[in-house]
């Protein structure tokens, strides 16, 4: 399983892969058995994939499905991060809060 390497941006390293393995937004598409405007809007940042999705394309591009979904989930708490004008800090709590609730989910 290929290592995935940073990016500027989830839909940077996508066209990164895609491009990397020189295949074309069809070709991609039709082996993934997906949309090709979906596929490209999520590679322009106009659409966020699923979890399942995530999972296809990590699978097409022998990559490492927890790494991908990182890269994602990252840049989502980035943005959201910079759209409330909030401080870095707030990863902290976010952490702590993580910990919480799964101790609390788990315990049922």
């Amino acid at each position: 399983m290929a290592i995935v390497k940073k990016h500027s941006s989830f839909w940077e390293l996508l066209r990164s892969l895609r491009e990397g393995a020189g295949q074309t937004l069809k070709v991609v598409t039709e082996n993934l058995e997906m949309d090709t405007s979906l596929f490209a809007r999520i590679e322009r940042n106009e659409r966020h994939p699923t979890t399942q999705i995530i999972s296809q394309i990590a699978e097409y591009f022998q990559v490492d499905k927890k790494e991908l979904q990182s890269e994602f989930l990252s840049e989502q708490i980035a943005y959201k991060i910079i759209d409330e004008e909030a401080d870095i800090e707030i990863l902290k709590f976010a952490e702590e809060k993580v910990k919480y609730l799964k101790s609390v989910n788990n315990g049922k």
